[in-house]
């Protein structure tokens, strides 16, 4: 029974830790599901790793420690199972009894962009079966001139069993009544931009409405969502400093003997409404590397680096003194990344809509880092904002949680590091 042996106690410990090893080891991502080989490598990796936390585990609370033989055929049995009923899902999924037979209104950069991102994901159980340029007949009118039998003729081959608008220009375009009855029949309608977010993570930013922004709780963001924040950035950053001290002092005497210069880096930054403070991090590079002024994205093999700072790079170590610009107030935990002046202006220049971002306190880490990697480029700057903007329109604790679990994943796996 559950109750004998501390059954329940078992069970909940096992399952927690196997979620989070499948999860750190991408069992979630949407291309590995597709990949039955990436599936079985992924799952040995997590069964030895599942197997060395939990002799750890077992050996610090002996009481719950399973019998010697259980543990290695259930984590067996439960890797076999896990990887029948995923493909097994992924083809009832795909079977034509499951699937929503879905029509795409519109022909713009929104339109062919959901098309490409519905075909990568076909877990989503979501089947383009058409798509519709507009909603205007054969004399240019709008369906909403021309009544509700045009648009029934336009679907009756089809049958859909959801409709994705994804016009560029709405106004007036829109046979809300027709839309509305097919509602009423089970059809279910779905802005483009909504789901193209539930999708990737991002805004669109080909179809951006600044209206969807305005009216998002990140705009105006509460009082009691500020103080939230605050205490929360707070006591991430006071268990921070005290878990990272010893290793702060540590790295600055490696520093100090591994060359010349100052042991912190001080650089202004673009906070939030655009002002701007120091950001102090480790120094990884040789002292006067930007004296010009020109501050250089670092590169994957960069001789700038000290060897000391590339080792701090790629553990990402060298950002711990933003503890001390979060205990100040002039960062969050969790935000945009705040990055040079000059920088900043440029991409303000040639980026719509990039000062929006500087609507809330830049973060020591955020949505587009953990999702994006690091930015060179106008074009990864653009992509960028996107996730910024997703991250500032729906803010929230919720969020801000995920994201930091999310980043101690990609630290203890060193992705993306510079």
């Amino acid at each position: 029974m559950l109750s004998s042996e501390h059954g329940s106690s078992k069970i909940v410990v096992v399952s927690i830790v196997f979620v989070v090893c499948m999860y750190y080891f991408d069992l979630y991502d949407s291309a590995t599901m597709r990949n039955l080989r990436a599936q079985a490598i992924r799952l040995i990796e997590v069964l030895g790793t599942m197997y060395i936390l939990s002799r750890l585990f077992f050996y610090l609370c002996p009481r719950l420690e399973m019998h010697r033989g259980v543990f290695p055929i259930g984590l067996a049995f439960v890797a076999l199972l896990l990887l029948f009923s995923r493909n097994l899902f992924l083809v009832m999924n795909s079977h034509s009894q499951f699937v929503d037979r879905t029509l795409i209104v519109g022909a713009g950069p929104l339109a062919e962009t959901l098309l490409g991102e519905l075909a990568l994901r076909p877990e989503l159980g979501i089947r383009v079966v058409g798509q519709l340029k507009s909603f205007e007949n054969g004399n240019g009118q709008s369906s909403l001139d021309s009544g509700e039998n045009h648009l029934e003729t336009l679907l009756k081959p089809i049958h859909p069993d959801r409709i994705i608008v994804a016009l560029g220009d709405r106004r007036g375009n829109l046979p809300l009544g027709a839309l509305l009855q097919l509602r009423r029949q089970g059809v279910s309608i779905q802005d483009g931009a909504e789901l193209y977010e539930v999708v990737t993570g991002k805004i669109a930013m080909e179809s951006l409405c600044l209206s969807s922004l305005l009216f998002s709780p990140g705009f105006h963001v509460s009082w009691v969502r500020k103080t939230v924040t605050r205490v929360f950035s707070l006591l991430v950053c006071c268990v921070g400093l005290v878990v990272a001290l010893p290793w702060m002092a540590l790295i600055a005497l490696s520093i100090r003997l591994d060359s010349a210069g100052p042991v912190i880096f001080r650089q202004k930054r673009v906070g939030q409404d655009g002002k701007l403070f120091t950001l102090y991090k480790f120094r990884t590079m040789v002292e006067g590397a930007d004296g010009n002024g020109n501050h250089r994205p670092a590169q994957l093999s960069d001789g700038r680096f000290t060897r000391v700072g590339r080792l701090l790079r790629r553990t990402r170590l060298d950002e711990l003194p933003q503890l001390v610009n979060i205990l100040r107030g002039e960062m969050n935990v969790v935000g945009p990344r705040p990055f040079v002046p000059d920088q900043e202006q440029e991409c303000s220049e040639r980026i719509p809509h990039y000062r929006h971002r500087w609507a809330v306190k830049p973060g020591a880490t955020g949505w587009a880092q953990v999702n994006r990697g690091y930015n060179v480029t106008i074009e990864d700057n653009k992509e960028k904002l996107a996730y910024d903007l997703f991250y500032i329109k729906h803010i929230s604790i919720g969020l801000d949680l995920f994201i930091v679990f999310k980043t101690i994943k990609i630290l203890l796996l060193g992705r993306g590091s510079r």
